[in-house]
């Protein structure tokens, strides 16, 4: 099983991939871990990627199609994965699909995750991060025990400045622009799998698995 997990910031991607990974036992794979692993581990992709972001800019198309190239290279990946933040525009989009007939491999189908505007701004703008280990809340749907501190290590939970209500409209008025091209290609394929993302997670990964059976079958 080889998919493609898209949707808007906060339509819990992370998430379902990671249930999607549990349910079939491959590799999810998310762009930012792949960024920062780069990074930490100063290989020569790795300090390219660190020069575009000490300067704020995107880490261009061609380090991201290397840097996924190299990871589905991997032993782990040789039964299928679910790539998470990959491809985010046509041209990786197309770069993916040249990596596929490299490896002599096609996807088996693109999950987009729809949800409204109100529930991604509802979501992010509750999600609170803990600034010594990571772990994420939600003050609605998963609230620390003790307000502002984490579960896990006693650290101080924060806002992310892209958490915030005007950052998030900013960036999914960006998302709407890109993602058409993406849509477009993948559902003239035949490979688009929509799915309503409103729900709770549990409800989306049910969702997401009848589909993915149904596409399994009329396939």
């Amino acid at each position: 099983m080889r998919l493609v997990i898209l949707g808007p910031p906060g339509a819990g991607k992370g998430v379902e991939a990671g249930r999607l990974s549990q349910r079939y036992g491959i590799p999810h794979i998310s762009t930012g871990k792949i960024l920062r692993s780069a990074v930490r581990e100063g290989s020569p992709w790795g300090k390219r990627t660190k020069s575009f972001w000490e300067k704020g800019e995107l880490v261009p198309d061609e380090i991201m199609m290397e840097l996924v190239r190299l990871r589905l290279r991997e032993q782990d990946c040789k039964g299928g994965f679910i790539l998470d933040g990959f491809p985010r525009n046509l041209i990786q989009a197309e770069g993916l699909d040249s990596i596929g007939r490299e490896m002599n491999w096609a996807l088996n189908g693109v999950i987009d995750i729809g949800v409204s505007q109100e529930a991604i701004l509802r979501r992010l703008s509750n999600r609170r991060v803990c600034s010594a280990c990571g772990a994420v809340y939600n003050l609605i749907t998963a609230p620390p025990k003790s307000d502002g501190i984490c579960d896990r290590c006693g650290g101080k939970l924060y806002q992310r400045e892209d958490d915030r209500p005007q950052t998030i409209r900013r960036r999914l008025s960006i998302y709407r622009k890109e993602i058409k091209e993406l849509h477009d290609y993948y559902r003239n394929q035949g490979m688009l799998i929509d799915v309503k993302g409103n729900g709770d997670a549990e409800a989306v990964f049910e969702e997401m698995i009848g589909k993915l059976r149904l596409e399994a079958r009329c396939g």
